[in-house]
């Protein structure tokens, strides 16, 4: 899952689209701090390449990030040498000490399976935290909010003169969301080449959500908005 040209085409799509990773990055550090305001250290999980991390890394005394995917992580590596990045299963990673606060963002963990995983992903979060420590997840879409069928696509120029350009489908497969993507990417010195991954997200409920929390003796509140309009899940551990 996410090759090389993939993980390179990803940040520098989202990155040339504006998302603005250091604003999402402070909202999110409001909300733990202003239920934990002496938190100091922070573990993103599912932290892809980094580009969250590095923006907490300015917010917080000592933050880590774990990664599935091996080709992110060594993109990240090699990007922010600085920052310390785990390869690991959100579901069953386990790295020594225990942080203020866990954060899983972009819909992330809609890549976890079924409830079982679900349950045992915030039973791993719980694990990594301290006492009273926060806990912040954007969800991916519950079965409700889907649009099945839904298009979407852009095309943006980079610093260095490559043109990226991406297409999305997404569609209802069961309680999965089947997103396939396509990336087409074209600069001076390697012509033009074509960048697939299609990808399986489940369509938790709400109700879903809570209860994993719940298990994992974190009390849980859903907010509304959120980086992607998906809305956040916002726990402290008992």
């Amino acid at each position: 899952m996410y090759g090389d040209d993939f993980s390179e085409s990803y940040v520098s799509y989202y990155e040339g689209r504006g998302k603005d990773y250091g604003a999402e990055a402070e909202d999110v550090a409001k909300l733990i701090r202003d239920r934990k305001p002496d938190a100091a250290s922070l573990l993103d999980v599912a932290a892809g390449t980094g580009a969250h991390l590095r923006r907490f890394g300015e917010l917080f005394d000592h933050v880590e990030g774990v990664e599935l995917s091996e080709s992110m992580v060594a993109f990240g590596r090699a990007r922010y040498p600085d920052l310390v990045q785990h390869q690991g299963d959100m579901r069953s990673f386990a790295i020594d000490g225990r942080f203020d606060s866990v954060t899983c963002m972009f819909s992330s963990i809609g890549h976890v399976g079924t409830v079982d995983d679900l349950d045992a992903t915030l039973a791993c979060f719980a694990a990594h935290l301290n006492p009273g420590g926060v806990v912040v997840v954007e969800p991916w879409w519950f079965p409700e909010n889907f649009l099945d069928g839904y298009v979407a696509g852009g095309v943006v120029t980079t610093p260095d003169g490559r043109t990226i350009a991406r297409v999305s489908h997404s569609s209802r497969e069961g309680d999965q969301t089947k997103i396939t993507v396509h990336f087409v990417i074209a600069d001076a010195e390697r012509g033009l080449r074509h960048v697939t991954e299609v990808g399986l997200l489940t369509l938790f409920t709400q109700e879903q959500y809570e209860a994993a929390f719940r298990k994992a003796g974190i009390a849980v509140e859903h907010l509304d908005g959120g980086p992607l309009g998906r809305g956040l899940f916002l726990g402290i551990r008992e």
